[in-house]
């Protein structure tokens, strides 16, 4: 049997272009892998210099008296193989809104081209920080002196956090990240368990309703392997302590554990989807502490552990929907609320009512703000606007084809940010709450759905 003769010379030249196009492959990916990360870290007290009112309880009377711990602003920058660039702010307040959170972005968009998807600001939730910009204003019952006070002090937090961002932007060095998983058990669903009876039922294994007890973990080495920063995230309320003395509440304990622990490194903690779940029981510093220390040692013990590399690619999404709102109030309903005994209630009415009077009309949508950011090929980390409910997290987790992290406190803490489960239910979760974020009434029954409709788009491989 005859063979056709092999054409030789031009067999050669065709290996010789798939092995330099290889070889071309090889060289790009080995230059990528050796950029791999940059990292940069900058922190700030932000402790106020002055008594001024204290955010998170409507039950205060007065302005703060002392500082138990102090409080910080934090910022995380991270630059990909591609030079894709993203910033994390992390904040020990309660939380912040529009006015405060838009400045930063512009600012920074400005002087470092960093767009709303590539920055990401999230609120402790501590209930000893101060009252900032319009954040959960119809809550307090102040004189001129005290909003002045308020007022000079989110003019100056917008200016730290600004320079704050900057300065980690610059100090960007490579760097690796890791990440694993973490559990603490202290977060307890407030809805469905007497505060009471936790101890009891804790101890019996009668313990109710959907929690989410896992602790996301992130360190972050430097080009030695050395451990330079942890950010790590629970979804629980930061309520231990509710007095007149500044504080962190569990979280900043927990990061000064860590920091004690890891001598030189810098620990953030982002609040998760926790609206509905409280630290369980509470009320004194030793528990505040003690809950701090758990979450501290549950994250220590991760990053002893073995975790997962990720690899050095970044992409970053961010939308704000027209989350709609229920049936209005009418301008009569209005004036009868304005006119009750309830300060809050009124304080809201007489808010709407000027806008009324000056031509204006009650919105039927508000801006909601999400944003999702890629980590390598198996990192999702989802932040969300408002104070979210844990149903969120533990649905987006179960549908997610790769770790997904929910963050919470993100972007513009409007109000609470009820599933349809907790909406139907009601309660001051289910809107009752909207009243002390100054919001003319409470979601549309659609609210779940809006959200889920976007998230789970990105979530799609």
């Amino acid at each position: 049997m005859l063979h056709k003769p092999v054409k030789t010379e031009a067999w050669a030249r065709h290996w010789a272009k798939v092995a330099l196009k290889g070889c071309l492959i090889l060289l790009c990916w080995a230059e990528v892998s050796a950029e791999g990360w940059k990292a940069g870290f900058s922190r700030t007290l932000i402790t106020p210099q002055k008594p001024i009112w204290m955010s998170g309880y409507a039950s205060r009377d007065h302005a703060a008296e002392a500082t138990r711990t102090e409080l910080w602003a934090k910022a995380m920058a991270l630059e990909d193989a591609r030079g894709h660039r993203a910033l994390l702010i992390t904040l020990d307040l309660v939380g912040v809104s529009r006015d405060v959170t838009l400045p930063i972005r512009r600012a920074l968009a400005k002087d470092h081209g960093l767009g709303m998807a590539d920055i990401l600001i999230n609120c402790s939730h501590t209930h000893t920080g101060p009252v900032v910009g319009g954040n959960l204003r119809t809550m307090y019952v102040l004189d001129a002196s005290h909003s002045q006070a308020i007022l000079d002090y989110t003019e100056w937090l917008i200016d730290e956090v600004i320079t704050l961002g900057i300065q980690a932007v610059e100090a960007l060095r490579p760097a690796s990240l890791q990440y694993g998983h973490a559990h603490a058990t202290f977060a307890t669903n407030r809805r469905q368990n007497p505060e009471s009876l936790v101890p009891a039922w804790r101890a019996s294994g009668r313990l109710k309703g959907p929690v989410d007890h896992e602790v996301p973990v992130l360190s972050i080495r430097d080009s030695e392997r050395a451990l330079i920063a942890v950010v790590f995230g629970y979804a629980c309320h930061a309520t231990v302590l509710n007095d007149y003395q500044w504080s962190g509440d569990y979280p900043g304990y927990a990061q000064s554990a860590l920091e004690r622990r890891f001598e030189g490194v810098q620990a953030m903690f982002w609040a998760g989807a926790g609206a509905d779940i409280n630290p369980l029981p509470r009320r004194s510093v030793e528990l505040a502490e003690g809950y701090g220390e758990e979450l501290g040692m549950a994250v220590a013990s991760t990053l002893k552990g073995v975790m997962s590399e990720v690899s050095p690619t970044l992409r970053t999404q961010y939308t704000e929907i027209d989350l709609r709102f229920d049936s209005l109030p009418s301008p009569s309903e209005l004036q009868k609320e304005a006119d009750s005994d309830d300060p809050y209630a009124a304080a809201r009415a007489r808010k709407w009512l000027k806008v009324l009077d000056e031509g204006g009309r009650l919105p039927t949508t508000y801006p909601y703000p999400l944003g999702m950011w890629h980590l390598g090929d198996h990192l999702q980390w989802l932040s969300m606007g408002g104070e979210v409910v844990v149903d969120y997290a533990l649905k987006f987790k179960k549908q997610a084809t790769q770790s997904l992290w929910v963050a919470g406190y993100s972007h513009d803490v409007m109000g609470y940010i009820p599933s349809r489960r907790v909406w139907n239910e009601g309660g001051y979760e289910g809107g009752g709450s909207m009243v002390y974020y100054g919001q003319p009434t409470r979601w549309s029954n659609a609210v779940e759905k809006e959200i889920s409709e976007v998230v789970e788009s990105w979530l799609k491989p």
